[in-house]
């Protein structure tokens, strides 16, 4: 397995969460939005066809039950999945959960208003409850 080094940008705008068996998961240092990002622990990657095809299946199904279990967890409206690149190249995950009444609905989060950071208390409640739920994943 190669290093993994996470990007400069990722690492400073999130809070570590927790390694999965393929990604690293990260909590966006955003207190209007539940959201997480996945990062898949491969140095070198940008999309997604290259990884192999079993960590493809890996990735998906690390989304798959992470957005499940945000959904769920803050009784989202819905789950936004995307994974953009554009600013940041090494392949990496949104889920972000929207509700009808947060600011920027129905539009995409991204360039909506400034990030409002997590108090010490806000953050430790939020990966308490997300953690608690990825506690019930199978991935």
């Amino acid at each position: 397995m190669s290093t993994f080094n996470l990007d400069p940008r990722l690492a400073a705008d999130t809070l570590s969460l927790a390694d999965l068996p393929l990604c690293r998961a990260l909590l966006m240092n955003d207190a209007r939005y539940p959201w997480v990002i996945l990062v898949p622990r491969r140095e070198g990657i940008s999309e997604v066809f290259e990884l192999e095809s079993e960590e493809q299946a890996q990735l998906w199904r690390e989304a798959t039950a992470l957005g499940q279990a945000l959904k769920l967890a803050f009784q989202g409206d819905k789950l936004n999945v995307g994974a953009l690149g554009n600013v940041v190249s090494q392949l990496h995950v949104h889920l972000v959960v929207r509700f009808e009444s947060d600011e920027a609905w129905p539009a995409p989060v991204w360039g909506k208003g400034e990030a409002k950071p997590y108090t010490a208390d806000q953050q430790s409640e939020r990966r308490e409850l997300i953690l608690a739920h990825m506690a019930k994943l199978t991935v």
